[in-house]
């Protein structure tokens, strides 16, 4: 009887090793934009729910008081607002009582 051993080529061999690699590759990649994209959407999100709180704050107080906040430690004292000093700076001016202040936040993380 005569018996063949099958011998795989140069080229099965090669594919058989880079075709695990590049797609190990590939899913590397796209979870390292996928996290990344997570981040970034995460440093958005934070910046708008600080400017919103702050937003509701104000308004809640000239509810209650008929008059706007005089300043940020006011309102953090207050309503308990906190504000990371490490990651946002807040723009807060206040031109009288009576007129909504300006309010912005920014991310100093971005």
């Amino acid at each position: 009887m005569n018996k063949q051993v099958f011998q795989p080529s140069v080229l099965s061999t090669l594919a058989r090793a880079v075709i695990p690699l590049l797609f190990t590759i590939v899913i590397t990649i796209i979870v390292f934009f996928g996290l990344r994209q997570a981040n970034e959407s995460s440093h958005t999100e934070g910046t708008r729910l600080l400017e919103e709180a702050l937003r509701r704050a104000a308004i809640h107080n000239y509810a209650i008081e008929g008059r706007f906040p005089e300043s940020l430690e006011y309102m953090a004292e207050k309503y308990g607002i906190y504000i990371d000093t490490t990651r946002f700076v807040v723009h807060f001016d206040v031109f009288a009582t009576n007129i909504f202040p300006d309010i912005r936040v920014i991310d100093l993380n971005r």
